[in-house]
């Protein structure tokens, strides 16, 4: 049985959590050690199973509390040597360990696979989780889904997968246009409709959950995204990984 819960989730932080009886692993620690902690006991997670750090890519809202949290909790933070040398030096963990994309990584009896994918980072991955023939997938910063993300998503019995904007609130909305392009690119987020494609004709039977992930918060709402999925939900059950505080703890297995 695994335990999987969104600590946080958007441009203002992302932290993810896959857990068994014994350990558990962080993709990202994009919040502040002091959350991160504060989050996981209010959902009754025990912050000392955790056994590694994995970040996806440099950006703030990926890292932001790495480098306090490995330090307090003597936890290993996992990243490659391009996402550290493309990291701010006051973000960088003190001692981080790196890996390539090809490798597979055990972690207690987890085993990581880094999935290479499309986003404007220095060598930007996500990763899917193995434990006991079941797979969790952490796929969010997408600009558009490579064939090795549609691969890897289906092995996949629970998902956070990102649904970062709707189409028409994003050119209708208030960012400059060039940030709007940047959003929409190959190498920006995925839309609504892009991750609805995804599930739609990349996921297997044995998919039992997906969080939608990593909304924004000017350019989509949790009701549209949840909207767009509507004729999936006799598929696999949707939910919403929420942006200030962490959302439910959902069983796997």
């Amino acid at each position: 049985m695994l335990e999987i819960c969104a600590i946080a989730s958007g441009s203002n932080g992302n932290c993810y959590y896959i857990g068994n009886e014994t350990s558990a692993i962080l993709i990202d620690a994009g919040i502040s050690t002091k959350q991160i902690l504060l989050r996981m006991q209010e959902r009754g997670l025990d912050a000392s199973k955790v056994k590694a750090v994995f970040i996806t890519h440099e950006h703030s809202d990926h890292l932001r509390g790495a480098r306090v949290f490995g330090k307090r909790l003597q936890v290993p933070i996992y990243m490659s040597a391009k996402t550290f040398d493309g990291a701010y030096k006051n973000l960088r963990p003190y001692s981080p360990r790196f890996f390539h994309h090809e490798e597979n990584i055990p972690i207690d009896d987890f085993t990581v696979y880094p999935v290479s994918k499309s986003h404007d980072a220095a060598d930007p991955c996500s990763f899917r989780i193995k434990y006991n023939n079941q797979n969790i997938g952490i796929f969010t910063d997408i600009g558009e889904a490579c064939e090795q993300v549609k691969d890897h998503i289906s092995y996949c019995h629970a998902l956070f997968l990102e649904s970062n904007y709707d189409e028409k609130m994003l050119w209708e909305g208030a960012y400059p246009y060039f940030l709007k392009q940047r959003v929409a690119s190959n190498v920006g987020h995925l839309s609504n409709d892009q991750a609805f494609e995804l599930l739609d004709q990349h996921t297997n039977g044995n998919l039992e959950c997906v969080f939608l992930s990593h909304i924004s918060k000017d350019n989509n709402t949790p009701k549209k995204a949840l909207a767009r999925m509507e004729s999936l939900k006799t598929r696999f059950d949707l939910k919403i990984a929420p942006r200030y505080e962490a959302s439910e703890v959902v069983k796997i297995g």
